[in-house]
This record gives structure tokens, sequence and C-alpha cells, in this order.
């Protein structure tokens, strides 16, 4: 692999994928429980979800390095500005190509979904909005990443619009109930991020990076991510038991509760903001396999036609 691909892919960050995914089988899968779903339209979603997520990656090291957040400081992976890998200019104009890569699948995703009208739009001002949220996080004079609005931003992206938005493209018609998994989907890659900005909170405090995690400190930010954890795991627990004729399947669910017992207990015992570093990609796996066990009633039921 040459080194100016390695670099590319390196800031596109790859290993953040499975957040945008995630919200998307979730919905899919949700779709398909009810009776609907379409393979070209999951296909789509998938490729503009993951447009979508490496835009924001490569904003994400744009704005920083400019910013100078990206130092030898910060406990994370070396970033693509600040190693000199990728020039400002080079990233600046990917910015402008994966964007426009991710608006023409986000158009041909729901022009394939045949919306009527009105959804037409929404979806358009919608789609729109995400590539906006994605690049604004950490650039341009105020990125709101910066004033404590990441949160919010990846619970609306990756839950509502992630789950329900792909939920509904597959045909399935919205109800109230849509917003318990939504919502937990939301919330386990809120607290993705917030194990992200517990690792970078020392060095995101001196360069005027007030995320959530930074307002909270280190030790209510692990009390916000227990909470995070357990409404999440609840949200899904109340969920199944009204979509599920066999309420008993609701048990194959419990044992989400491990993963996310085992997160929690590192995330308590790390003490310091440096032994967080390790517990990302864990946290990005505790997410999987939440998702993956609240699956699997859902699609067991419908394969058994119950």
């Amino acid at each position: 692999m040459t080194l100016a691909l390695r670099a590319w892919l390196d800031a596109g960050r790859p290993k953040t994928l499975p957040l945008a995914l995630i919200a998307i089988l979730t919905g899919s899968t949700l779709a398909l429980s009810q009776g609907r779903f379409s393979w070209p339209v999951l296909l789509l979603s998938l490729l503009t979800a993951s447009l979508l997520q490496v835009l924001s990656n490569l904003a994400n090291d744009y704005g920083d390095g400019l910013r100078g957040v990206d130092n030898p400081q910060r406990l994370g992976p070396l970033r693509a500005l600040q190693s000199g890998a990728l020039s400002a200019c080079q990233l600046r104009n990917s910015l402008c190509v994966v964007g426009a890569l991710a608006i023409a699948s986000g158009l041909a995703l729901i022009t394939l979904a045949d919306l009527d009208s009105t959804s037409l739009w929404v979806f358009v001002a919608l789609g729109l909005l995400a590539v906006v949220a994605a690049v604004t996080y950490t650039v341009g004079r105020k990125p709101y990443g910066y004033a404590g609005l990441g949160d919010l931003s990846v619970w609306l992206f990756f839950g509502w619009l992630g789950v329900g938005g792909s939920y509904y493209l597959h045909g399935a018609a919205l109800t109230p109930l849509l917003l318990l998994p939504a919502n937990a989907s939301g919330l386990l890659a809120v607290a993705v991020l917030n194990i992200n900005n517990m690792r970078d909170i020392d060095n995101d405090a001196q360069h005027g990076k007030r995320t959530l995690a930074v307002r909270l400190g280190l030790a209510r930010a692990r009390h916000y991510h227990a909470l995070l954890l357990s409404v999440a795991w609840l949200l899904l627990l109340a969920y199944l038991p009204s979509q599920l004729p066999n309420p008993w399947f609701t048990l194959l669910f419990v044992p989400a509760l491990w993963p996310l017992a085992v997160q929690l207990k590192a995330v308590f015992a790390a003490r310091t903001s440096a032994a967080m570093a390790p517990l990302l990609p864990a946290m990005v796996a505790c997410s999987a396999a939440v998702h993956a066990l609240f699956a699997v009633p859902l699609l067991l039921s419908a394969l058994l036609g119950e």
C-alpha cells in the first residue's frame, strides 16, 4: 500500500464506520420485522451513511488540525493534517468530493425509495442538513462540536435519522414506538463519542473545545456514560414485547446486559483520561453486540412467522 493511499485511509478512519452502519442495519431490521424490506434501499443507505461518516472524519481532521487541537499532547491516533501526511488544501478538497458523493448517493436513495412528494423534500432537506452537520462539527467560525453540542447531533443523526429514516425508506409506517429503538441507538452512539471525549478531555479543555465531557468533568462524565448505556438498554427492552407475538423471545435480549456491564466496569476502572484510550474500540464493539442481540428476537420471530 502506498503512503498516499495509507494517509487517505487513515484520514477516513474506517474503524468508525460501524457507527453509521449499525444505525442503518437496526432501522432495516425493524422494517423487516414489519414485513417491509428492500435490498437496494439497504445497500444505498449503507453507502450514504458511510460517506457521511467519512465526510465527518475528514472535517474533524481538518478542523481540529487547523485549531491545534490535534497536537503531540493528544492521546488519540495521529491525524493526517497533524502529521503532515495530508495538507490542509488536500483535506479541504476531499470535503468537497466526499460531500458531493454523499449528496449523489442520498439522492439516488430517496429516488429509489419511491417517496411521495412531501416525504421526498423532507428527506432532501434532512440529507443536506446531515452533510452540513458532518462538516460544521469542527469546521467554521463557530463549530458546534466546540460548544458541547456534539452529543445532541450524534443522538439525532445516529438515532432518529439513521434508524427512523432507514426504517421509513424501506416503506414501513412510522409509529411513536419507533422512538424507543431510535433513541436507544442514538444514545449508544453518543456513548462512543463520550469515550472519545473523555480520552481527550484535558487536551480539549486546553484548546477551548468545550465538549460535554469537558463541561461535566471526568468523574461526572463517567456517570453520564452509565446513564447512556442504562437508558439505551431499557428502551430496547421496552420495545420488544409489543412487537413480538411470543413475548418470551424478549428474554433473548437480556444477555445484552453483559457487554454493557463489562464496558461500564472498564470505564469506572479507568481513573485517568489516558486510561480511556483503549476503551473506544471496545465501546464500538459493545454497541454492535447490543444491537445484534436486539435484532435476534425480531429476526427469529419474522423467520418463524410468529
